[in-house]
Protein backbone atom coordinates (compact mmCIF):
# COMPACT_ATOMS: atom_id res chain seq x y z
CA UNK A 1 0.00 0.00 0.00
CA UNK A 2 2.22 2.78 -1.25
CA UNK A 3 -0.13 5.66 -0.14
CA UNK A 4 -3.65 6.61 0.48
CA UNK A 5 -6.12 6.35 -2.27
CA UNK A 6 -3.59 4.31 -4.43
CA UNK A 7 -4.05 0.88 -5.73
CA UNK A 8 -2.33 -1.80 -4.17
CA UNK A 9 1.08 -2.51 -5.46
CA UNK A 10 3.02 -6.48 -5.50
CA UNK A 11 6.54 -5.89 -5.01
CA UNK A 12 9.28 -8.18 -4.39
CA UNK A 13 10.83 -7.83 -0.78
CA UNK A 14 14.13 -9.22 0.23
CA UNK A 15 13.91 -11.25 3.35
CA UNK A 16 15.59 -9.95 6.44
CA UNK A 17 18.65 -11.15 8.83
CA UNK A 18 16.70 -12.81 11.68
CA UNK A 19 17.75 -11.25 15.08
CA UNK A 20 17.94 -13.08 17.91
CA UNK A 21 14.77 -14.83 19.06
CA UNK A 22 12.57 -14.06 16.05
CA UNK A 23 11.57 -15.70 13.14
CA UNK A 24 10.07 -16.31 9.70
CA UNK A 25 6.34 -16.80 9.38
CA UNK A 26 5.69 -18.28 6.51
CA UNK A 27 1.64 -17.26 5.86
CA UNK A 28 -1.23 -19.27 4.97
CA UNK A 29 -3.71 -16.79 5.41
CA UNK A 30 -4.40 -13.27 6.46
CA UNK A 31 -7.21 -10.95 6.85
CA UNK A 32 -8.74 -8.18 4.53
CA UNK A 33 -11.05 -6.18 7.22
CA UNK A 34 -12.59 -2.93 7.61
CA UNK A 35 -9.24 -1.12 9.39
CA UNK A 36 -7.56 -2.44 5.59
CA UNK A 37 -9.80 -0.04 4.11
CA UNK A 38 -9.75 2.91 6.21
CA UNK A 39 -6.16 2.55 5.66
CA UNK A 40 -6.44 2.68 2.07
CA UNK A 41 -8.49 5.76 2.54
CA UNK A 42 -6.17 7.37 4.65
CA UNK A 43 -8.43 8.01 7.91
CA UNK A 44 -5.68 6.50 10.62
CA UNK A 45 -3.53 8.78 11.81
CA UNK A 46 0.30 7.43 12.07
CA UNK A 47 0.54 5.47 9.98
CA UNK A 48 4.32 5.05 7.83
CA UNK A 49 3.65 4.87 3.90
CA UNK A 50 4.15 2.73 2.30
CA UNK A 51 2.99 -0.46 4.16
CA UNK A 52 2.57 -3.96 3.54
CA UNK A 53 -0.94 -4.39 5.04
CA UNK A 54 -2.22 -7.28 7.06
CA UNK A 55 -2.75 -7.42 10.74
CA UNK A 56 -4.23 -10.88 11.25
CA UNK A 57 -2.60 -13.39 10.28
CA UNK A 58 -1.77 -17.68 9.96
CA UNK A 59 0.82 -20.05 9.16
CA UNK A 60 3.64 -21.95 9.62
CA UNK A 61 6.77 -21.11 11.80
CA UNK A 62 9.69 -21.36 8.89
CA UNK A 63 13.08 -20.19 10.14
CA UNK A 64 13.44 -19.69 13.89
CA UNK A 65 16.84 -17.44 15.45
CA UNK A 66 17.05 -18.34 18.95
CA UNK A 67 13.74 -19.43 20.90
CA UNK A 68 10.16 -17.75 20.61
CA UNK A 69 7.76 -19.35 23.81
CA UNK A 70 4.10 -19.85 24.16
CA UNK A 71 2.67 -18.07 27.36
CA UNK A 72 3.51 -21.75 28.99
CA UNK A 73 7.28 -20.96 28.83
CA UNK A 74 7.10 -23.83 25.93
CA UNK A 75 9.37 -23.53 22.88
CA UNK A 76 7.93 -23.15 19.58
CA UNK A 77 9.48 -25.30 16.83
CA UNK A 78 9.44 -24.76 13.11
CA UNK A 79 6.65 -26.13 11.20
CA UNK A 80 4.45 -25.39 13.94
CA UNK A 81 0.87 -23.99 13.05
CA UNK A 82 0.40 -20.38 14.76
CA UNK A 83 -1.28 -17.02 14.76
CA UNK A 84 0.56 -13.90 16.62
CA UNK A 85 -0.63 -10.80 18.48
CA UNK A 86 -0.59 -8.28 15.89
CA UNK A 87 0.08 -5.34 18.28
CA UNK A 88 4.02 -5.28 19.04
CA UNK A 89 6.38 -3.77 21.80
CA UNK A 90 3.74 -2.69 24.17
CA UNK A 91 5.93 -1.53 27.24
CA UNK A 92 4.36 -2.96 30.31
CA UNK A 93 6.07 -0.29 31.98
CA UNK A 94 3.90 2.82 31.72
CA UNK A 95 1.44 4.43 33.29
CA UNK A 96 -1.23 3.05 30.92
CA UNK A 97 0.16 -0.72 31.15
CA UNK A 98 0.59 -0.12 34.84
CA UNK A 99 -1.60 1.96 36.88
CA UNK A 100 -4.79 2.03 34.33
CA UNK A 101 -4.38 -1.50 33.46
CA UNK A 102 -5.16 -0.67 29.64
CA UNK A 103 -2.52 -1.75 27.75
CA UNK A 104 -4.27 -1.33 24.59
CA UNK A 105 -3.60 2.63 25.36
CA UNK A 106 0.33 2.13 25.96
CA UNK A 107 1.90 4.72 23.87
CA UNK A 108 5.06 2.72 22.78
CA UNK A 109 2.68 -0.19 20.99
CA UNK A 110 3.11 -0.83 17.42
CA UNK A 111 0.76 -2.52 15.41
CA UNK A 112 1.89 -5.35 12.24
CA UNK A 113 0.35 -4.46 8.84
CA UNK A 114 -1.29 -0.74 10.45
CA UNK A 115 2.39 0.83 12.17
CA UNK A 116 5.10 -0.72 10.97
CA UNK A 117 6.02 0.41 7.52
CA UNK A 118 7.61 -1.08 4.83
CA UNK A 119 11.22 0.22 6.14
CA UNK A 120 10.57 -1.76 8.97
CA UNK A 121 10.99 -5.11 7.05
CA UNK A 122 8.32 -7.29 6.18
CA UNK A 123 5.83 -6.41 8.61
CA UNK A 124 2.30 -7.24 7.53
CA UNK A 125 0.72 -10.60 6.22
CA UNK A 126 -0.53 -9.41 2.58
CA UNK A 127 3.07 -11.65 1.99
CA UNK A 128 4.45 -14.71 1.69
CA UNK A 129 6.48 -14.68 4.92
CA UNK A 130 6.09 -12.44 7.45
CA UNK A 131 9.05 -11.20 10.06
CA UNK A 132 7.88 -11.47 13.19
CA UNK A 133 10.24 -9.51 15.65
CA UNK A 134 11.86 -10.29 19.10
CA UNK A 135 9.20 -10.06 21.66
CA UNK A 136 6.34 -11.24 19.01
CA UNK A 137 3.67 -13.06 20.94
CA UNK A 138 2.63 -16.46 18.98
CA UNK A 139 -0.24 -18.32 19.74
CA UNK A 140 -0.57 -21.93 18.83
CA UNK A 141 -3.03 -23.46 16.16
CA UNK A 142 -4.26 -26.90 16.05
CA UNK A 143 -3.11 -28.12 12.66
CA UNK A 144 -5.22 -27.51 9.80
CA UNK A 145 -6.84 -24.88 12.27
CA UNK A 146 -6.23 -21.39 9.60
CA UNK A 147 -10.01 -21.48 8.25
CA UNK A 148 -11.11 -22.18 11.36
CA UNK A 149 -9.47 -19.11 13.31
CA UNK A 150 -9.82 -17.19 10.52
CA UNK A 151 -13.43 -17.33 10.35
CA UNK A 152 -13.62 -15.21 13.64
CA UNK A 153 -10.09 -13.29 12.85
CA UNK A 154 -9.30 -9.79 13.95
CA UNK A 155 -13.19 -9.27 14.15
CA UNK A 156 -13.00 -12.15 17.29
CA UNK A 157 -10.61 -10.45 19.95
CA UNK A 158 -12.08 -7.07 19.21
CA UNK A 159 -16.00 -8.63 19.73
CA UNK A 160 -14.22 -10.50 23.10
CA UNK A 161 -12.89 -6.89 24.29
CA UNK A 162 -16.14 -5.51 23.75
CA UNK A 163 -18.48 -8.07 25.38
CA UNK A 164 -16.00 -8.26 28.51
CA UNK A 165 -16.31 -4.12 28.81
CA UNK A 166 -20.52 -4.60 28.32
CA UNK A 167 -20.94 -6.73 31.48
CA UNK A 168 -23.73 -8.81 29.95
CA UNK A 169 -25.59 -10.79 32.41
CA UNK A 170 -27.72 -13.78 31.96
CA UNK A 171 -30.80 -13.26 30.57
CA UNK A 172 -30.17 -9.76 28.93
CA UNK A 173 -31.97 -8.20 25.75
CA UNK A 174 -28.44 -7.21 23.34
CA UNK A 175 -28.60 -5.17 20.46
CA UNK A 176 -26.14 -4.97 18.41
CA UNK A 177 -25.38 -2.15 15.53
CA UNK A 178 -23.93 -3.35 13.08
CA UNK A 179 -23.43 -6.90 10.95
CA UNK A 180 -19.77 -6.82 10.00
CA UNK A 181 -17.34 -9.39 11.07
CA UNK A 182 -17.22 -7.61 15.00
CA UNK A 183 -21.04 -7.32 15.05
CA UNK A 184 -21.66 -10.99 13.68
CA UNK A 185 -18.84 -11.82 16.33
CA UNK A 186 -20.64 -10.08 19.38
CA UNK A 187 -24.01 -11.52 18.24
CA UNK A 188 -22.40 -15.07 18.91
CA UNK A 189 -20.62 -13.96 22.23
CA UNK A 190 -23.51 -12.09 23.71
CA UNK A 191 -25.65 -15.25 23.47
CA UNK A 192 -22.44 -17.14 24.82
CA UNK A 193 -22.22 -14.76 27.80
CA UNK A 194 -26.03 -15.71 28.56
CA UNK A 195 -27.79 -13.07 26.29
CA UNK A 196 -31.97 -14.64 26.36
CA UNK A 197 -31.88 -12.32 23.09
CA UNK A 198 -29.89 -10.51 20.50
CA UNK A 199 -31.07 -7.96 18.00
CA UNK A 200 -29.17 -6.51 15.52
CA UNK A 201 -29.59 -3.72 13.33
CA UNK A 202 -27.39 -3.38 10.35
CA UNK A 203 -26.77 -4.26 6.18
CA UNK A 204 -26.74 -5.71 3.76
CA UNK A 205 -29.08 -8.19 3.20
CA UNK A 206 -26.65 -11.05 3.47
CA UNK A 207 -24.92 -10.35 6.25
CA UNK A 208 -28.03 -9.56 8.31
CA UNK A 209 -28.93 -13.05 7.15
CA UNK A 210 -25.50 -14.51 8.29
CA UNK A 211 -26.66 -12.96 12.05
CA UNK A 212 -29.99 -14.86 11.55
CA UNK A 213 -28.12 -17.90 11.16
CA UNK A 214 -26.72 -16.85 14.72
CA UNK A 215 -30.13 -16.32 16.27
CA UNK A 216 -30.32 -12.44 16.16
CA UNK A 217 -33.60 -10.84 15.18
CA UNK A 218 -32.07 -8.21 12.44
CA UNK A 219 -33.16 -5.18 10.81
CA UNK A 220 -32.07 -3.63 7.91
CA UNK A 221 -31.12 -0.47 7.98
CA UNK A 222 -31.38 0.30 4.61
CA UNK A 223 -34.60 -0.11 4.40
CA UNK A 224 -36.18 1.36 7.82
CA UNK A 225 -35.26 5.06 8.97
CA UNK A 226 -34.20 6.47 12.29
CA UNK A 227 -37.70 6.52 13.65
CA UNK A 228 -39.04 2.99 12.34
CA UNK A 229 -35.70 1.71 14.25
CA UNK A 230 -36.29 3.10 17.05
CA UNK A 231 -39.70 1.82 17.10
CA UNK A 232 -38.75 -1.66 16.40
CA UNK A 233 -35.90 -1.69 19.32
CA UNK A 234 -38.95 -0.76 21.60
CA UNK A 235 -41.47 -3.36 20.09
CA UNK A 236 -39.07 -6.09 20.69
CA UNK A 237 -38.33 -5.10 24.04
CA UNK A 238 -41.32 -4.40 25.44
CA UNK A 239 -41.65 -0.61 25.05
CA UNK A 240 -38.05 -0.36 27.43
CA UNK A 241 -35.04 -0.45 24.69
CA UNK A 242 -31.93 -2.96 24.87
CA UNK A 243 -30.59 -3.71 28.19
CA UNK A 244 -27.19 -3.61 26.21
CA UNK A 245 -26.51 -2.12 22.69
CA UNK A 246 -23.17 -2.36 21.05
CA UNK A 247 -22.22 -0.17 18.67
CA UNK A 248 -20.04 -1.63 16.19
CA UNK A 249 -20.44 0.04 12.68
CA UNK A 250 -18.32 2.84 12.41
CA UNK A 251 -21.35 5.70 11.97
CA UNK A 252 -20.88 8.67 14.31
CA UNK A 253 -24.66 8.77 14.05
CA UNK A 254 -24.61 5.15 15.28
CA UNK A 255 -23.08 6.32 18.63
CA UNK A 256 -26.49 8.36 19.37
CA UNK A 257 -28.85 6.11 18.30
CA UNK A 258 -27.32 3.56 20.54
CA UNK A 259 -27.92 5.94 23.30
CA UNK A 260 -31.82 6.37 22.27
CA UNK A 261 -32.58 2.77 21.76
CA UNK A 262 -30.87 1.75 25.32
CA UNK A 263 -33.52 1.03 28.54
CA UNK A 264 -32.83 3.77 31.21
CA UNK A 265 -30.20 2.78 33.59
CA UNK A 266 -29.04 0.54 30.95
CA UNK A 267 -25.28 -0.19 29.37
CA UNK A 268 -23.78 1.04 25.85
CA UNK A 269 -20.36 0.13 24.31
CA UNK A 270 -18.72 1.92 21.40
CA UNK A 271 -16.45 -0.11 19.65
CA UNK A 272 -16.76 0.80 16.35
CA UNK A 273 -15.23 4.04 16.07
CA UNK A 274 -11.53 3.01 15.22
CA UNK A 275 -11.01 5.70 13.01
CA UNK A 276 -12.60 9.62 12.90
CA UNK A 277 -15.64 9.45 10.91
CA UNK A 278 -16.25 13.13 12.26
CA UNK A 279 -18.40 14.69 14.54
CA UNK A 280 -21.66 14.29 15.84
CA UNK A 281 -23.96 15.87 18.18
CA UNK A 282 -26.80 14.55 20.79
CA UNK A 283 -28.82 15.59 23.79
CA UNK A 284 -26.78 15.17 27.15
CA UNK A 285 -30.08 15.52 29.20
CA UNK A 286 -32.20 13.61 26.83
CA UNK A 287 -30.16 10.65 25.60
CA UNK A 288 -27.33 10.33 28.41
CA UNK A 289 -28.44 11.87 31.77
CA UNK A 290 -31.66 11.34 32.27
CA UNK A 291 -31.45 7.93 30.95
CA UNK A 292 -29.30 7.59 33.60
CA UNK A 293 -26.81 5.56 31.09
CA UNK A 294 -23.61 4.32 31.29
CA UNK A 295 -22.04 4.41 28.23
CA UNK A 296 -17.87 2.73 27.72
CA UNK A 297 -15.69 2.63 24.89
CA UNK A 298 -13.67 0.08 23.63
CA UNK A 299 -10.03 0.39 22.18
CA UNK A 300 -8.76 -2.30 20.35
CA UNK A 301 -7.70 -5.75 21.93
CA UNK A 302 -4.81 -7.71 23.87
CA UNK A 303 -3.24 -10.77 24.25
CA UNK A 304 -5.76 -11.75 26.58
CA UNK A 305 -8.31 -11.30 24.05
CA UNK A 306 -6.49 -13.45 21.12
CA UNK A 307 -5.19 -15.76 23.67
CA UNK A 308 -9.10 -16.32 24.23
CA UNK A 309 -10.36 -16.12 20.77
CA UNK A 310 -8.07 -19.17 19.83
CA UNK A 311 -8.64 -21.25 22.22
CA UNK A 312 -12.59 -20.38 21.78
CA UNK A 313 -11.72 -21.15 17.86
CA UNK A 314 -9.72 -24.65 18.69
CA UNK A 315 -13.18 -26.02 20.42
CA UNK A 316 -15.65 -27.84 17.01
CA UNK A 317 -18.40 -26.86 19.70
CA UNK A 318 -17.42 -23.70 20.96
CA UNK A 319 -16.28 -22.71 17.57
CA UNK A 320 -19.29 -23.81 15.42
CA UNK A 321 -21.18 -20.73 14.92
CA UNK A 322 -18.28 -19.17 12.99
CA UNK A 323 -18.26 -22.25 10.74
CA UNK A 324 -21.38 -20.64 8.93
CA UNK A 325 -19.33 -17.44 7.85
CA UNK A 326 -18.47 -17.68 3.91
CA UNK A 327 -15.01 -17.11 3.58
CA UNK A 328 -14.13 -15.89 0.65
CA UNK A 329 -10.07 -15.81 -0.57
CA UNK A 330 -8.07 -13.28 -3.01
CA UNK A 331 -4.39 -14.07 -4.10
CA UNK A 332 -1.99 -11.22 -3.60
CA UNK A 333 -2.45 -10.28 -7.13
CA UNK A 334 -6.08 -9.48 -6.33
CA UNK A 335 -5.60 -7.47 -3.15
CA UNK A 336 -7.56 -4.49 -4.73
CA UNK A 337 -10.32 -6.68 -5.67
CA UNK A 338 -10.75 -7.64 -2.15
CA UNK A 339 -10.50 -4.15 -0.73
CA UNK A 340 -13.47 -3.07 -2.68
CA UNK A 341 -15.36 -6.42 -1.65
CA UNK A 342 -14.38 -5.52 1.83
CA UNK A 343 -15.66 -1.50 1.35
CA UNK A 344 -18.90 -2.40 -0.12
CA UNK A 345 -19.98 -5.13 2.12
CA UNK A 346 -20.04 -7.99 -0.62
CA UNK A 347 -18.62 -10.24 1.34
CA UNK A 348 -18.58 -11.50 5.02
CA UNK A 349 -15.05 -12.08 5.27
CA UNK A 350 -11.96 -11.71 2.99
CA UNK A 351 -8.80 -13.53 3.18
CA UNK A 352 -5.79 -13.28 0.87
CA UNK A 353 -4.16 -16.47 0.38
CA UNK A 354 -1.08 -15.78 -1.19
CA UNK A 355 -0.73 -19.20 -2.51
CA UNK A 356 -4.07 -18.66 -5.01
Amino acid sequence: MIEPDAPIEVREVALPELEENSALLEVELSEVCGTDVYLQQGRLAGVPYPIIPGHVSVGRLGRIRGQMLDVDGQPFAEGDAVTFLDVHRTCNACWHCLVAKATTRCPHRKVYGITYGLEDGLCGGWAEEIYLKPGTRLIRLDAGGFERFMAGGCGLPTALHAIERAEISLGDTVLVLGSGPVGLSCVILALMRGALKVLCIGAPAARLQAAERLGAATLDIEKHDEQARLRWALEQTNGRGADVTIEATGAPAAVVQAMRYTRDAGRVLIVGQYTNHGEVSFNPHLDLNKKHLDVRGCWGSDFSHFYRGAQIMSDPVRSAAWSSFKLDRYGLEQANEALAAVASGQVVKALIDPHR
